[in-house]
């Protein structure tokens, strides 16, 4: 079987290359004969695109975008490219660890379940501030209520599907709606999610976190539409 890594990246200069090397070395079921690492510069202005282009002599893909588009948009783009039986989505900052893909990836390869989410909310998680906690819960119940699971982190940056379940899902998403968007339909198209635990470090603002409060409006938003629309 081939992994297929997905990397959106926007002004991530401190971390990418140490993200990309953790990726790199991370462990893997036996199962996974060969793996492609695909990074999609986001129209960084920070010199991370500098630092991808060192990247790529080491086979990293990378892919780039002259603006910033938003990390759905460029899940998308990798989305064409990638060519592995699984796709595994790696945030470029540190706050998850590649050290968890054999628990991400197993269940898929058993053939148990044909997605899987790393809950932060299962696992040992550091530096979560409670604003953000409090956000994903209420965000993670909308989801349980209008689409009947019994999720505990639907917003987790660490999501794994089977390669045809993701690429025959038609998404829209530009920016963190991504979440909300890909959790939907794939609920409604009857397919459960299973979650694993996953150790999760979380970072600060001053330290780069981009996500914000605007976001979980338009989350809300996101989980509404999609109970209608397809």
């Amino acid at each position: 079987m081939k992994l297929s890594i997905i990397i959106p990246v926007y002004d991530e200069k401190n971390t990418i290359l140490e993200i990309l090397d953790r990726v790199a070395e991370a462990p893997l079921p036996k199962e996974i004969t060969a793996k492609e690492i695909i990074a999609v510069d986001d129209g960084s202005t920070d010199g991370t695109r500098e630092l991808l282009e060192q990247a790529r002599k080491d086979g990293v893909i990378v892919l780039g975008h002259e603006k910033n588009r938003g990390k759905g948009a460029a899940i998308r783009t990798a989305l064409e490219r990638a060519s592995g039986d699984i796709i595994l989505i790696q945030d470029a900052d540190l706050e998850y660890d590649p050290r968890d893909y054999p628990t991400l990836l197993t269940p898929i390869i058993e053939n148990r379940v044909k997605v899987v989410y790393g809950s932060r909310f299962i696992g040992s998680r550091m530096a979560m501030f409670f604003w953000h906690m409090l956000a994903n819960k209420m965000l993670t119940l909308m989801t349980n209520i209008l689409y009947d699971a019994i999720l505990s982190d639907m917003e987790t940056g660490y999501k794994a599907f089977r390669a045809d379940v993701i690429k025959n899902i038609p998404l829209h998403s530009r920016r963190f709606d991504f979440e909300p968007e890909i959790t939907a339909k794939v609920l409604k198209r009857g397919n459960r999610i299973y979650e694993v635990p996953i150790s999760y470090f979380g970072r600060e603002y001053r330290e780069g976190k981009k996500i914000g409060l605007k976001d979980g409006f338009v989350a809300v938003w996101t989980l509404l539409k999609y109970r209608i629309v397809d």
